[in-house]
């Protein structure tokens, strides 16, 4: 007798004023294709926040209630508000308490930024817009783990500058399990490089399921 698999746990997705909608697109809308549940996080559940792009979202769910045993993975977006003051450090401090944890965080952008502040990319590599930008973050001291690239996993850690929201996704997908190596690098080569060839594999693999 087969058993029942466990289900799997929500991936969580931090939302707050002026955040940038188009830099977790690709990640949510694939994730959630193949199975995996989104659960929007605000600093309260109720109170709404408008987006870069000028969207209204409401949060499923309180920052305070958010915790690391209950999540797959926290998204920490870009947003304006990561540049101009401490407003979002709780969620700097949330990822602080996921990694501890051993659950993944993925930043991107100003988000990034609000880690390096934090203390948390100091002992790993990482990746951000620019390596001055992240100098310039006060209690930042990870400059000799910064790694020129367009997106870096170190354990449970996932870096990405906010003109990478494609090798963004694909990091996502990878520490996720989402696609096996193969289907990946073509989903990659697709959304990235409008590479055609690229299809066919992503069709074969969603006619198998594997996609």
């Amino acid at each position: 007798m087969s058993e029942t698999p466990t289900p799997r746990k929500p991936v969580h997705l931090a939302v707050y004023d002026t955040y940038a909608d188009w830099e977790t697109g690709h990640t949510t809308a694939h994730l959630t294709q193949r199975g995996h549940t989104i659960r929007t996080v605000g600093s309260a559940a109720g109170a709404p926040v408008t987006t870069m792009g000028g969207v209204r979202v409401l949060p499923d769910l309180a920052l305070a209630d958010l915790r690391p045993g209950d999540s797959s993975l926290l998204i920490l977006t870009g947003a304006s508000l990561w540049d101009t003051g401490e407003e979002l450090a709780p969620f700097a401090a949330k990822a602080g308490e996921f990694l501890a944890a051993g659950v993944p965080v993925a930043a991107i952008c100003g988000a990034t930024a609000g880690l390096a502040r934090a203390g948390l990319l100091d002992g790993r590599a990482h990746t951000s817009g620019a390596s001055f930008y992240l100098a310039g973050q006060p209690g930042y001291g990870g400059a000799e783990r910064y790694v020129e690239a367009d997106a870096v996993t170190d354990g449970d850690l996932i870096t990405a500058g906010p003109t990478e929201p494609v090798a963004f996704a694909r990091e996502v997908f990878a520490r996720l399990g989402v696609y096996g190596p193969e289907v990946l690098d073509a989903w990659f080569r697709l959304f990235h490089d409008s590479d055609a060839s690229a299809y066919p594999v992503l069709m074969a693999a969603a006619e198998s399921g594997d996609a």
